[in-house]
């Protein structure tokens, strides 16, 4: 079965191919590497020890993207393709609501004229907004508080109103929590371009001597320290739920979300001192003020995906920062050796 992936190169797009290609899938990658590196596609070859075709373009380019579809033999599609940094999309929202919702918009109905209508959607927690409560439920109010998350939103929405106009789809929309760790090979993992937006690679790049100290943002919130909360989930857990959602997807019509993450709240200081434990390096950290938007705690409740997509992440916190720093260890320049 061949499946197309938009974002493939990218850090959670790189692991899932991978997997893709372990479990016996064919792939077609699509990705414009603008956030990424050609070489994370040429690991998962080496890797996998299989070949796959590869298109640098953009879900904008709809000639590239009629031309993927009419000369691969395209089944269902995953779909990571998109910016995500929520500081830049507050910066620069019409770019991120043309990229993101107007890319999904040529991908759905390129897939339309070629009558594929699987897809897994990359969506996210972001989709939540402030949360009412915790854990988080698929079924708890949606209200992005960001340009980004509201791009994860319309899409949802969108692709709810194609269900709904058609009902031979199936589409499952995965809300991912908070994404880190790397391949246990540490040959793929996450390598941000400029300063990291993200926690894990920030941290990272203190442990190798990039950067002299990591700025906290907030130490006031309503949680057991002060430090804002959150779920975090090894990258190759979530690899692997989007091979599970790809079960559920292929032979059933239907739409439906699922969060993708542990169940359990970190707080910064937490993953600060289990990344210490988990490899000796001292991570010296300083307070800032909080950033506008932030919330006190976001954890997922995971029933959904563990009963309906038999799902759940099996990895330890000690696994994602052990990870973390492996990928870091052996590749201090990120994909640029």
């Amino acid at each position: 079965m061949r499946i197309l992936v938009t974002g493939g190169a990218g850090y959670i797009g790189s692991h899932t191919c991978l997997e893709l290609l372990n479990a016996g899938y064919e792939i077609v990658v699509i990705d414009n590497l603008s956030n990424s590196k050609l070489e994370a596609l040429k690991r998962i070859s080496e890797l996998s020890k299989k070949d796959f075709q590869f298109y640098q373009a953009d879900l904008l380019d709809k000639m590239t993207l009629e031309k993927v579809f009419l000369k691969n033999n395209i089944e269902a599609v995953i779909h990571f393709a998109g910016l995500k940094s929520v500081g830049e999309s507050i910066e620069v929202p019409l770019h991120y609501y043309h990229n993101n919702v107007t890319g999904t918009l040529n991908l759905c109905q390129t897939m339309e004229r070629y009558n594929v209508k699987k897809m897994i959607f990359s969506s996210s927690a972001n989709v939540y907004g402030v949360p009412e409560r915790v854990p988080i439920t698929e079924a708890s109010p949606l209200s992005a508080i960001n340009p980004y998350g509201r791009t994860k939103l319309i899409i949802e929405e969108i692709l709810r109103d194609l269900y709904g106009s058609d009902n031979s789809w199936s589409i499952a929309l995965l809300r991912y929590f908070n994404p880190i760790g790397a391949h246990e090979s540490g040959r793929l993992g996450e390598d941000p371009n400029d300063i990291p937006n993200n926690l894990m690679p920030y941290i990272n790049q203190v442990a190798i001597g990039k950067r002299d100290k990591l700025n906290v943002f907030g130490n006031d919130y309503d949680t057991h320290d002060g430090t804002g909360v959150r779920d975090y989930i090894h990258v190759v857990d979530l690899a692997k739920g989007h091979l599970k959602a790809l079960e559920m997807v292929i032979p059933t019509k239907g739409i439906d979300a699922f969060n993708l993450g542990t169940g359990t709240g970190y707080s910064v200081l937490d993953l600060i001192k289990g990344y210490e434990n988990a490899t000796s390096k001292k991570i010296p950290y300083t307070f800032a003020h909080r950033r506008p938007g932030d919330v006190d705690k976001s954890y997922a409740d995971v029933d959904k995906a563990n009963k309906i997509l038999g799902w759940k992440a099996l990895k330890s916190l000690e696994d994602m920062c052990y990870d973390s720093w492996r990928w870091q260890k052996n590749n201090p320049n990120g994909y640029d050796e």
